[in-house]
């Protein structure tokens, strides 16, 4: 919010009220925040965020579905629908070619990036975008921004936002964020995890489970794509910061 002498500036649509001190603005802010996030109202919690940070456009994707069928992995958006299908699988693709410790560095970390000279973008909108990666408990989002040609975005506003994104998001009850055993692992799975993470091959955990070693690495691959991980060491790291093992 942008104070003038005792006037206060609106920022797109979501005014407030006049003479008001920045605390009580903050407060203000917040507050309605809150009453969006409680409520489920993530669209309208993202508009707000989108004019707090200066950008014009928000897209917000959680990445435990990027393995599902279709866009299912986007929460809430207001790009334009042919951009949001154009890229998808490229937003997709790019997440699933990163490593564990990449997506650990990225975490509320403004991360730029140029879209396609062939896609048709909104007047004066940049070819630029910003993407903000961050948790709600063990589920990862990443809000991705588009703003106006010239526009230089505060890196500081953006890490509040992540912040204050995953805030909402964690008072839903819209948005349903997986526990452990929601990540749809079977047991089996959840055994041949453990037992890599202690270091065993597929044929020593062969022996130990008493089936076959091609049965092991069918149930090692389901894990990594289940998990969105690309390697052994990428699936103990992430079942580790997930208390599944």
């Amino acid at each position: 919010m942008e104070l003038r002498g005792a006037e206060i500036v609106p920022e797109g649509r979501h005014f407030v009220e006049p003479n008001a001190s920045k605390a009580a603005l903050r407060e203000q802010f917040l507050r309605r925040l809150s009453t969006y996030g409680v409520a489920g109202n993530i669209q309208s919690a993202m508009h707000m965020l989108t004019d707090y940070v200066g950008a014009s456009h928000y897209l917000l994707a959680r990445y435990d579905l990027v393995q599902e069928h279709g866009l299912d992995f986007i929460v809430a958006s207001n790009w334009p629908f042919d951009l949001v299908r154009r890229l998808g699988a490229d937003l997709v693709g790019g997440y699933a070619r990163s490593t564990e410790v990449e997506k650990c560095l990225a975490m509320l970390t403004p991360q730029f990036s140029l879209l396609p000279d062939d896609v048709s973008l909104p007047e004066d909108v940049s070819r630029q975008f910003c993407s903000l990666t961050f948790c709600v408990g063990r589920t990862r989002f990443s809000i991705m921004l588009l703003y106006l040609e010239g526009l230089i975005l505060s890196q500081d506003r953006l890490r509040e936002t992540g912040l204050l994104a995953g805030y909402v998001i964690s008072l839903g009850t819209g948005l349903e964020v997986r526990t452990e055993r929601d990540f749809e692992l079977t047991d089996r799975e959840l055994e041949c995890l453990f037992w890599i993470s202690e270091g065993k091959t597929s044929d020593e955990i062969a022996v130990i489970l008493g089936i076959s070693r091609n049965t092991i690495n069918n149930y090692i691959t389901s894990v990594m794509r289940k998990t969105a991980t690309k390697t052994r060491s990428e699936a103990i790291a992430y079942a580790v910061r997930n208390n599944l093992v």
